[in-house]
């Protein structure tokens, strides 16, 4: 059973439909839902704006776990994509954890590398990925 489940949510197209995925199941299974965005470290730009765009990510999530009667917990943190989601899902209590693939193949995966196939090695709870 999965009572907690996890959704890293960046606001692309691609993390809502993890985002849906991940509501319509908490609904199917009484679960909680731990909405995640991660500011990278790496990036410069100023850290109020990413925050804003952050939280404002997260409300967008609250809002539909509000509209299905689904719990949803946020998470907003700096950190790396990569290497933070293991130890956010770990500390959240996760019982799987939900994932948006961008789907890049070839060149465009090997130069830019791929957070969910880095992701997925470090965590050790079940991992679904949403294409």
């Amino acid at each position: 059973m999965f009572n907690t489940i996890m959704v890293p949510t960046d606001g692309s197209e691609y993390s809502k439909k993890a985002e849906d995925t991940a509501l319509a199941l908490a609904k199917k299974l009484g679960s909680v839902v731990v909405a995640v965005h991660i500011i990278d470290d790496k990036l410069i730009y100023p850290y109020e704006v990413l925050e804003e765009e952050g939280k404002s990510i997260l409300r967008d999530v609250q809002k539909k776990g509000n509209e299905m009667d689904v719990d949803v917990h946020e998470i907003l943190i700096v950190g790396s994509p990569t290497n933070d989601m293991a130890k956010i899902a770990q500390k959240a209590g996760a019982d799987l954890v939900i994932l948006s693939t961008h789907g890049k193949t070839g060149l465009e995966r090997l130069i830019m590398g791929s957070v969910a196939e880095n992701a997925i090695k470090k965590i050790s709870v079940p991992v679904m990925l949403v294409k």
